[in-house]
């Protein structure tokens, strides 16, 4: 059993568990399908860019490659049934919706960034980078390497 929040009367979760809380509200506030909901679970990025459009595989394939050239070690994975890097965690978490590519968790800790991604980010942090604007990749390698080093 979940422990109680005795102040709110609410389960406590952990950070985990609030990550997927935060996606799932992103996914019901874009009205958006969550990326990948098929029904087999993607098993590499290959496999989840292959089920999504041309113009949308080219900007992921974009943005894998940009975490790849900045963070060197990191691991591809999926993690919530989308593509994600991992180096001791998983850091980043990016997918392609109907409208554009989220990217996930929120950067926290750098002030300058946060104020910098504030046109791209929802109500939760995550940021939204719409397809029918050029994606940012200076912008885009500056939040890997924040989450990165979260």
């Amino acid at each position: 059993m979940r422990p109680i929040n005795r102040t709110l009367h609410m389960p406590v979760f952990n950070r985990v568990e609030m990550n997927v809380i935060d996606l799932e509200f992103t996914w019901a506030l874009h009205g958006s399908q969550r990326p990948g909901e098929t029904d087999m679970p993607f098993l590499s990025h290959e496999e989840y860019f292959i089920s999504q459009t041309a113009e949308a595989r080219r900007r992921l394939e974009l943005i894998q490659k940009v975490v790849e050239s900045q963070i060197p070690g990191a691991t591809r994975t999926i993690s919530y049934n989308m593509p994600a890097f991992k180096k001791q965690n998983t850091f980043i978490y990016f997918a392609a919706f109907k409208t554009h590519i989220g990217i996930y968790p929120p950067v926290t800790d750098d002030f300058a960034l946060i104020s910098e991604t504030e046109a791209y980010r929802g109500p939760k942090g995550n940021l939204s980078f719409p397809h029918s604007e050029e994606l940012p990749l200076a912008l885009i390698g500056r939040v890997i390497a924040a989450l990165a080093s979260q």
